[in-house]
């Protein structure tokens, strides 16, 4: 297994605990996708839930809020029918400089292999609920993007995001993480690709970055990869060095440095935030039945737990 960069916390399975159980015991049912972030002493998670292809698939992001980072009450619940999507994925959740709640929404385009991203936007994260969402990441004829992040730093918003090539309808499973930058968070300018999948290795197929942190004057990255499309909906973790202005990571190490403990080993859209004792990190791992859940860890500084 690959080691961590020095400034990104490790994760140990054991040491975790669940935060939301999948909607059934079984392949995909899913909870994760996790977004977080601390505002005031208190944690916000935006989520994913989702039922198996055929059934529903991702059919609700939720917003809820939690004073220790582990026990959370619902805040908003958005469905996909308010996107006219097929299916919803990972959510990202941020607010502006203004106090401004927004939350940035993947939504799959029914009857394509397309996915576009939609922003809401509110006073409060209440507000959420019944804001209603604009395009700002739109699919085009050979891109689909989905599952961004983002970040606000030195005055500029910063996004990656998975996006998925669609020259080939039986290969949009790809994926490589591409780079952007706004002034507003609402109008964005793609910069060009910020990482992609290495021939030969675990993350050959598709990469897509789910959490960006700056440590020590460095982008440290967390990134879930495959090497190939049976492995769609089981990624695992691995992670990455990046530098500004250019947005770009490099991975570190041949193989992954996290992985669930139970077959086929799934443990993708990994979230961490900074706290006085270290990180908060939150999950979505695969479990013995096969069903996801979203899973919780208080990784201490070396420090702290002295």
């Amino acid at each position: 297994m690959t080691e961590l960069p020095e400034g990104l916390p490790a994760i140990d399975w054991d040491a975790g605990t669940v935060v939301v159980e999948p909607p059934e015991g079984r392949p995909g049912a899913w909870a994760g996708g996790p977004s977080a972030l601390l505002v005031d002493g208190v944690f916000y998670l935006a989520y994913r839930l989702r039922r198996p292809v055929g059934e529903g698939r991702g059919f609700a992001n939720v917003l809820a809020r939690s004073a220790d980072g582990a026990r959370f009450e619902t805040v908003a619940v958005v469905g996909k029918d308010a996107f006219a999507a097929e299916s919803l994925e990972r959510p990202a959740v941020v607010v502006t400089p203004e106090g401004r709640w927004r939350m940035y929404v993947s939504a799959a385009i029914p009857g394509t292999r397309g996915w576009r991203v939609d922003l809401l936007e509110a006073d409060t994260p209440e507000g959420l609920a019944e804001a209603t969402p604009r395009t700002v990441l739109p699919c085009t004829e050979l891109a689909a993007p989905k599952d961004p992040v983002v970040v606000r730093h030195g005055g500029l918003w910063h996004l990656w995001a998975s996006v998925h090539p669609l020259d080939d309808p039986l290969a949009t499973d790809r994926m490589t993480t591409e780079y952007a930058t706004s002034a507003d968070g609402v109008d964005w300018q793609w910069r060009g690709t910020a990482l992609s999948g290495r021939p030969g290795l675990w993350d050959a197929r598709g990469v897509r970055v789910s959490c960006v942190v700056e440590e020590g004057g460095r982008l440290l990255a967390y990134y879930d990869g495959r090497a190939t499309a049976g492995q769609n909906w089981e990624e695992q973790t691995g992670l990455a060095v990046g530098t500004l202005p250019d947005g770009t990571f490099t991975a570190v190490g041949d193989e992954p440095a996290l992985v669930s403990p139970h077959p086929p080993g799934g443990l993708r859209y990994v979230s961490a935030v900074p706290v006085a004792e270290g990180w908060r990190v939150y999950y979505e791992g695969t479990r013995p039945d096969g069903a996801h859940e979203l899973r919780t860890e208080l990784v201490r500084r070396l420090a702290a737990a002295a």
